[in-house]
């Protein structure tokens, strides 16, 4: 009876392990994709391709992608949705970037 408690136990916690792992892992990917986006802005800043305007349009967009990110956790999971959605959102972001630093207006 006692090793049936004790296997239960091992399959539970590692299971638990998997799912932390698997989450830590997309938040990694976030993360990046967060630092890579806002490189692409300061690098648009630094170079001219963006006015100061675009540039705190494109943070404040940053910011939102971070405070969906942030609710997104707040139950302790992040599921597929929600990491759809954040995706969704990163990509918008993404363009949005790419257009303001090819929309031929500068400093």
């Amino acid at each position: 009876m006692k090793a049936m408690h004790l296997m239960i136990l091992a399959v539970a916690f590692s299971s638990v392990t998997a799912s932390i792992a698997s989450a830590h892992s997309t938040t990694q990917r976030v993360d990046r994709r967060q630092y890579a986006q806002h490189l692409r802005i300061r690098e648009g800043m630094r170079s001219g391709q963006l006015t100061p305007g675009e540039r705190a349009r494109l943070r404040s967009g940053q910011a939102h992608v971070r405070r969906v990110e942030r609710r997104a956790w707040r139950d302790g999971a992040f599921n597929r949705a929600e990491r759809r959605h954040l995706e969704r959102m990163q990509d918008r972001q993404s363009r949005r970037i790419a257009r303001l630093k090819h929309n031929h207006r500068s400093i």
